[in-house]
């Protein structure tokens, strides 16, 4: 049987998540600690730095902001705008970006910034794409790599030693207590918590998957280089109390598009809007830890007092873990044929990384699926 927090729905089966002697996760004292945070004193902190950083004659940029053009990246940007800051905004761009993803981009530099967008080989990132699903089963690796490196890559060349990145995954979905108080960018973190899952950039080269300089873009700068730049990170989230949906509303006021509907896998429609892959790997994280993204955002919905535990439940009985045959109304053939990957193919892959002890079997250790392709988890009431 599977666990679950008392309040809200997070199971046991998310790594790094601590369910207490009273059944509360970490996650959920995490926001229980936000009630003792001054934020005024948070909001002094923030404009300290930023004014440390700030180009005193004008001849730089003030900070880096990495953006996707997602409604939390239209936050940082207009935060950062609103507070008197110069940013240079850098996207890495994604694997296939979706006719609203690129709508966004182009709102975002509407907001009045300059904007560098670099794309990495195409015809290397389809060959890690499959490399990285079938291998440790995430399709979104390079991406996920990415969205780090090219800032930071972009910040060393250019001498910009400020980057203001979003949320702090950790503090906000749950993590070691070393992670969930950090709010500044290291090499450690990015090692730790950059969607890396074992799979180094090195071993691609190893496995003469890809060239070594075929990988620029992938490799992060040296310590030195960091050092000499004195480059930074800072989590906004960490100065001002963060919340996407809050984030969404004030992005829409600015002419961010939201989706005609809920996203499929999702229970909202404001994010996850650029990356036609993401389907696909929420989907994987729903296989190997018996939840996905509907349970993610029920959670932070529960904390925040915006529904119950028993509507959560109900929402993601409804919602997660689907078969992906389409997401953002592209059908899953067409994305597979990003990466020369067949349907029964990605069946088996998909089959191969499911946890068998969390989804229920035949006697003969089978996964049973509906008609749809949709498997039923061991225990799905979330009310142990």
């Amino acid at each position: 049987m599977i666990r679950y927090c008392k309040h809200c729905i997070m199971p046991e089966t998310k790594p790094d998540l601590h369910i207490d002697e009273e059944g509360v996760c970490n996650a959920c004292r995490s926001y229980e600690g936000r009630k003792e945070i001054d934020w005024n004193v948070r909001k002094g902190e923030l404009l300290r730095i930023l004014e440390r950083y700030r180009s005193k004659d004008g001849s730089n940029y003030d900070c880096i902001v990495p953006v996707s053009g997602g409604k939390d990246s239209h936050y940082q940007v207009i935060t950062m705008l609103e507070l008197g800051m110069t940013p240079l905004c850098v996207t890495s761009s994604t694997d296939k970006l979706s006719e609203i993803g690129r709508y966004n981009i182009e709102n975002l530099k509407r907001l009045g910034v300059d904007y560098i967008e670099v794309t990495t080989n195409p015809v290397v990132r389809r060959k890690i794409n499959y490399l990285a699903l079938t291998e440790i089963g995430d399709i979104s690796w390079p991406e996920h790599v990415t969205i780090f490196t090219i800032p930071v890559r972009i910040a060393v060349q250019m001498q910009i030693p400020l980057i203001v990145w979003g949320e702090n995954s950790q503090n906000e979905y749950g993590g070691p207590a070393g992670a969930a108080e950090n709010n500044t960018l290291t090499r450690r973190w990015l090692e730790e918590f950059g969607g890396l899952l074992g799979l180094r950039v090195s071993d691609l080269v190893r496995q003469n998957i890809v060239r070594q300089q075929d990988l620029v873009q992938y490799t992060y700068p040296t310590d030195d280089d960091l050092r000499r730049v004195g480059v930074t990170g800072i989590f906004l989230g960490y100065y001002v109390p963060w919340d996407g949906y809050h984030n969404a509303l004030v992005a829409q006021a600015y002419g961010f598009r939201t989706y005609h509907r809920a996203v499929e896998g999702s229970l909202v429609n404001y994010e996850n809007l650029d990356n036609c892959q993401t389907g696909i790997h929420d989907y994987f994280k729903f296989l190997k830890f018996a939840f996905g993204r509907a349970t993610d955002l029920a959670c932070i919905h529960v904390r925040r007092g915006r529904i119950t535990r028993q509507e959560a439940t109900q929402l993601v009985k409804l919602h997660d873990g689907k078969f992906p045959w389409v997401y953002l109304g592209y059908p899953l053939e067409e994305i597979l044929k990003e990466i020369d990957m067949s349907l029964d193919e990605f069946i088996k892959v998909c089959d191969r990384f499911t946890n068998k002890k969390l989804f229920v079997c035949d006697s003969r250790g089978n996964l049973i699926k509906d008609k749809n392709g949709n498997l039923t988890k061991i225990n799905y009431d979330n009310d142990e």
